[in-house]
């Protein structure tokens, strides 16, 4: 079975005041290409899905089209998580219907353990969601003394590897900060001064971990426990990272193979230095002059 794993789209961005709602388009057209040329069994989107709690109506829109096009023109399941740009509340809205079309909304801390289960040629797939939470949240819904993220994060993760079965492949989807990974500029930390870090340790018995938050693209710990990174850049502190989303295989073993599948910009974004009349004289012939750009001066 393979699915893909990506995360961090923020639909309804803006990039100093520049949206980049049409450059998105252009990134989300290559995610639902590769959805129908890998022949994929599902998409999994590890949350932040928006850039905001209220997204802009065209946001709404693109977001629409896209799901509309994945799970009912293309007929593959769509599993997403909210992440912490996203109003969890507002995301799930209809997702009880919306199962029956192929769209899974895991969003509430409740139903952790509820799984989707995705079957191929007598493999079954459990996706198990950890939608963006505080620990506050968290000890409200279970009534456990827990007291911060890295301690709420591990009690969800333990309960879920308590409802899981042995005959299932498990795949863990959850957007948190794995501590020691690399950060960004773009991203809105979760708490001041690190406490929003979690331990990797007690996801490593699932056979892959979706992680969504982290822009770049990596896995911490473990091969097997990867942020896909964002879509697209965000920040100039994201220049050199190579943006994509990752084709995952599995089978009755576990897992086979993660392959890192690129997207290409509609417009880069680059940081030059130099001499002011050297980087007019360059831009004249630069082939992509309407990239986003950071200017140096010398």
């Amino acid at each position: 079975m393979k699915f893909l794993h990506t995360s961090d789209w923020h639909i309804g961005r803006q990039f100093h005041n520049v949206s980049l709602l049409e450059d998105q388009k252009h990134v989300l057209a290559q995610i639902i290409e590769y959805v129908k040329t890998e022949q994929v069994d599902a998409l999994v989107i590890a949350g932040d899905i928006y850039d905001r709690a209220i997204p802009p109506a065209n946001a709404v829109a693109l977001l629409d089209e896209t799901l509309n096009t994945i799970c009912l023109t293309l007929n593959v399941p769509v599993i997403l998580i909210s992440g912490n740009h996203d109003s969890a509340e507002r995301l799930r809205f209809g997702a009880g219907q919306m199962k029956q079309s192929g769209l899974h909304i895991l969003s509430k801390i409740e139903d952790v353990t509820q799984a989707v289960i995705i079957k191929d040629e007598g493999l079954e797939v459990a996706f198990y969601g950890i939608p963006y939470c505080e620990p506050l949240s968290v000890r409200q819904v279970f009534n456990e003394e827990l007291k911060n993220y890295d301690d709420a994060h591990t009690f969800l993760v333990n309960k879920i590897k308590d409802a899981t079965l042995s005959n299932q492949i498990n795949v863990l989807i959850s957007h948190c900060f794995i501590d020691g990974a690399e950060e960004s500029d773009s991203e809105r930390p979760l708490q001041i001064g690190g406490a929003d870090r979690v331990s990797y340790t007690p996801c490593t018995s699932f056979d892959y971990v979706a992680l969504g938050h982290l822009h770049s693209p990596q896995y911490k710990g473990e091969p097997h426990i990867r942020y896909s990174g964002s879509i697209m850049k965000y920040s100039f502190s994201e220049q050199h990272q190579k943006k994509g989303v990752s084709l995952v295989e599995v089978d009755k073993t576990g897992l086979v193979k993660q392959t890192h599948l690129p997207l290409k910009p509609l417009r880069n974004m680059r940081v030059i230095e130099g001499e002011l009349n050297t980087i007019l004289e360059q831009g004249k012939l630069d082939p992509h002059s309407d990239d986003y750009l950071l200017v140096r001066l010398t």
